[in-house]
C-alpha cells in the first residue's frame, strides 16, 4: 500500500491514493448500538421517486454502509442499486465524502469524524417509469414499497441484530398495509421498531382504493387479504370467492401444519399498470393480479395458483430454509442448490391446495399436471445434458433474461419439474403405507422443526432424507439422486400416481385458458411453436418439426397456405395436413427478409392429457380431494 501511494504521488495522482481498499467488515452476531430511523416519502407519484431520509447512530472511525444486494426470495443478487441516486451523508450539518468500494459496488465507505454520534443520510430511489426500465412499483393510485429499496445499513452486523424504526409518508388519503406493527397511523405512518431482517421481509402495498377480506374469522391467528385496485369497483369479492380463500387457509394448515406466523397479510394489487410480482415473506406476500380478477373470475383462472404458492412459502422457504439460502446479512451470497425443495415442493403444494380449496376445479388441476408433465416429455430436450439441480443456478446465470432456445438451454425448471418429483414422492408414500401416510405427513413433521437462526429453521439435504425415512423407510437418497442430480433423469411422478400422459387433438383446458388470456397460439407439443398475439414466434422447440424446417424465435408468421395468418387458420391447416400429402406453406418474415417455409408435418394438433393406468390406483384424484370439512 505504501509503494502504491508513492507511485501515485509521483504521478501527481495523490488524491487517488485516498480511495479505500479496505475489506468490507463481515457480519457478526452482535447488536448494533442504537436504532436506525428510516423515513420513506412516496408522495412524488408523478416522478415515481422514493425520497429517503435516514438517521444512523454511529461512533467515530471508519464505517461501511451496505445497500441490500442478496434479497431473500429472489435467489440472486437483485438489489436495485442502479436506482439509488442523490446520496448525501452529513454529520452535524456538514457533508462527508463517501467512497464506493470498487470490488463491491453495493458498499459505501465513509469516515466518521471524532465527536459525531449520528449521521443524516438522504438519497432518492429512482424507480422505473416504464416497463422497459424494470418493474414499475408506482401507478397514479397504487404503490408497492419494498424496504430493501429504501435503506442503507452498517456492515459488520447480522441483519437480525440491527434495529430499525421506519416510517412512510403517503399521498393524502392513501391507505397502506403490511405485516409491520403500526405505532401511529395517518398520511405519515410510523411503525414500531423491528430488526432490519424483519423490515426487509415486510413490504408495503398502498393506494387510494383499498379493501380487506377476513380469511379466518374468529381465529387466534388473524389472516387478511388486503386489496388495492386502480378502480374501486374491482375490490368487490363474492361470497363464493371469499369462501375459496378461506378454504385455502384451512387446507394449508392441514397439509403443512401449524403456522409459524402470528398473523398473515396477503398484499394483493389488482392492476395491469403495476409491475407483476409474486414474492414470499414470512408474514405476508406481494402479489399483483389482473384488475378485474374478481369481476372476471372465469377469465382469470390461470392466476389463482399463485395465491396458494406464495402462502405455502411461509412454511417452505421463509421458516424452513436451505442452510445455504440463509445468510446473516444481505451481502453474503446465497447458494441455490436446494431450490428443488424450496420452490419445487412449494410449486407442488400450490397446485394441490388450489384444487383442495376449490380455487381451481379439480379437472383443471389435473390438466395442469398434464401440461407440466408434457413440458418435460416434449419441450425440454435439454434434460439430456443438464440435470435438474443445475437449473437451480439459473436465477444467477441469466438473471431471468430471455433465452433463445429455452427448450435446449433450460430455464428455472426446478419449479415445475420438481413438482412432478414431489408428486411421485407423495404417491409412493401413500402406496407404501396403504394411504396412511403422505407428503402431508412429511410436511407436518418437517415444518415443525425448531428455529436455529433467529426466526428461521435451516436444513440440509440429509434432513430432507431423514424426515422422508421417518415417514416411510425407503431408499430416498437413491430416488432423489436419480431424479435431481442426473441428466436424463426418470420422469415418472405421473406414473407413480397411477396415470399416463397421452396426446390428442382435444384442447387442454389449461392451455386453452392461457391462449385466451395471452392471445397467443400454442402448438408447442406437436409442430413445436408458440405464436404471440403479434404473430411472432415466441418459442420454437429444439429439434421439433418447426426447428428442423428452419424456424427460429422472433420470426413473424405472415401467411398460411397463401392466406393472411391467424391462429385458427394455422390450426386448421395442421388438421388438414394430417390426412394429406401436401405440406403446410408458411410465409415468414425475419427482419427485412421474407421466405417461404414448407412444413412437412403430419402429426395434427397435439394437446396433453392424463389417463388412468389400467389396474392402478389414481393417486392424484385422492391427493386433490379437500381434507377440511366444508363450512
Amino acid at each position: 500500500m505504501f509503494r502504491l501511494r508513492s507511485i501515485l504521488t509521483g504521478l501527481g495522482l495523490a488524491t487517488l491514493a485516498a480511495v479505500s481498499v479496505a475489506a468490507v467488515p463481515a457480519a457478526r452476531n452482535q447488536p448494533y448500538a442504537g436504532v436506525i430511523q428510516v423515513e420513506a416519502d412516496v408522495t412524488d407519484i408523478q416522478h415515481r421517486l422514493i425520497r429517503v431520509k435516514e438517521r444512523l447512530p454511529v461512533v467515530a472511525g471508519k464505517l461501511t454502509l451496505l445497500y441490500p444486494e442478496w434479497l431473500p426470495g429472489n435467489h440472486a443478487p437483485r438489489g436495485p442499486i442502479d436506482q439509488l441516486s442523490g446520496l448525501v451523508i452529513k454529520a452535524a450539518g456538514k457533508t462527508l465524502p463517501w467512497r464506493r468500494e470498487p470490488t463491491e459496488v453495493f458498499a459505501f465507505h465513509v469516515d466518521v469524524p471524532l465527536g459525531v454520534t449520528e449521521l443524516d443520510i438522504q438519497f432518492d430511489v429512482a424507480t422505473p417509469v416504464t416497463n422497459s426500465e424494470g418493474r414499475v412499483v408506482f401507478t397514479p393510485s397504487m404503490l408497492n414499497l419494498q424496504w430493501n429499496q429504501a435503506v442503507l445499513y452498517p456492515a459488520g452486523h447480522y441483519a437480525s441484530a440491527i434495529g430499525v424504526e421506519a416510517s412512510v409518508r403517503l399521498p393524502a388519503g392513501w391507505k397502506q398495509m403490511s405485516a409491520l406493527p403500526v405505532a401511529k397511523d395517518g398520511d405519515t405512518v410510523r411503525f414500531a421498531p423491528v430488526s432490519l431482517e424483519l423490515l426487509v421481509d415486510s413490504p408495503i402495498f398502498a393506494g387510494a382504493n383499498a379493501g380487506a377480506l377476513d380469511l379466518d374469522p374468529g381465529a387466534k391467528v388473524p389472516v387478511r387479504a388486503n386489496l388495492f385496485a386502480e378502480d374501486k369497483a374491482d375490490l368487490a369479492a363474492t361470497t363464493e370467492q371469499t369462501g375459496f380463500l378461506r378454504n385455502l387457509m384451512r387446507e394449508a394448515y392441514l397439509a403443512l401444519g401449524t403456522p409459524h406466523f402470528d398473523h398473515y397479510d396477503f398484499l394483493l394489487g389488482l392492476s395491469d399498470s403495476l409491475g407483476g410480482i409474486g414474492l414470499e415473506h414470512h408474514r405476508s406476500t406481494e402479489i399483483t393480479l389482473p384488475p378485474a380478477w374478481f369481476k372476471s373470475w372465469d377469465d382469470n383462472i390461470g392466476r389463482r395458483e399463485v395465491i396458494a404458492h406464495e402462502l405455502t412459502h411461509s412454511w417452505n422457504g421463509k421458516y424452513r430454509r436451505p442452510a445455504d439460502l440463509w445468510t446473516p446479512d444481505f451481502r453474503v451470497p446465497m447458494q441455490d442448490t436446494l431450490l428443488w425443495v424450496y420452490e419445487g415442493m412449494t410449486q407442488y403444494y400450490g397446485m394441490v391446495l388450489t384444487a383442495r380449496s376449490g380455487l381451481l376445479p379439480t379437472e383443471f388441476s389435473r390438466e395442469n399436471f398434464a401440461v407440466t408433465a408434457a413440458i418435460y416429455d416434449v419441450k425440454r430436450p435439454g434434460r439430456s445434458w443438464r440435470p435438474l439441480v443445475d437449473t437451480t443456478h439459473q436465477p444467477i446465470v441469466t438473471a431471468r433474461r430471455p433465452l433463445s432456445w429455452t427448450s435446449w438451454q433450460r430455464t428455472e425448471d426446478y419449479y415445475s419439474e420438481s413438482a412432478l418429483l414431489w408428486l411421485g414422492v407423495d404417491a409412493k408414500l401413500r402406496a407404501m403405507t396403504n394411504g396412511a401416510r403422505s407428503l402431508d405427513s412429511f410436511a407436518n413433521a418437517f415444518f415443525a422443526a425448531p428455529p436455529n437462526q433467529g426466526m428461521v429453521s435451516t436444513y440440509k439435504l440429509a434432513d430432507v432424507i431423514k424426515t422422508l425415512n421417518d415417514v416411510a423407510p425407503f431408499d430416498w437418497q437413491g430416488y432423489i439422486d436419480a431424479r435431481v442430480y442426473q441428466s436424463s433423469a426418470p420422469l415418472d411422478g405421473i406414473t407413480h400416481a397411477g396415470l399416463k400422459l397421452v396426446y390428442n387433438d382435444t384442447p387442454n383446458a389449461v392451455l386453452k385458458a392461457s391462449e385466451k388470456t395471452g392471445k397467443h397460439t400454442d402448438l408447442s407439443y406437436g409442430l413445436g411453436i408458440t405464436v404471440s398475439k403479434d404473430s411472432v414466434l415466441s418459442e420454437v422447440v429444439w429439434e421439433s418439426p418447426a426447428f428442423k424446417a428452419g424456424l427460429v424465435p422472433g420470426m413473424t408468421v405472415v401467411a398460411v397456405n397463401g392466406r393472411a395468418y391467424t391462429g385458427e387458420l394455422l390450426k386448421d391447416a395442421i388438421t388438414a395436413a394430417k390426412g394429406s400429402d401436401a405440406p403446410i406453406d408458411l410465409i415468414m418474415k425475419q427482419g427485412d427478409r421474407y421466405k417461404t417455409v414448407k412444413l412437412d408435418y403430419r402429426g395434427g394438433l397435439r394437446y396433453p392429457h392424463l389417463e388412468s393406468i389400467e389396474g392402478s390406483t389414481d393417486a392424484l384424484g385422492t391427493i386433490l380431494k379437500p381434507r377440511a370439512a366444508v363450512k
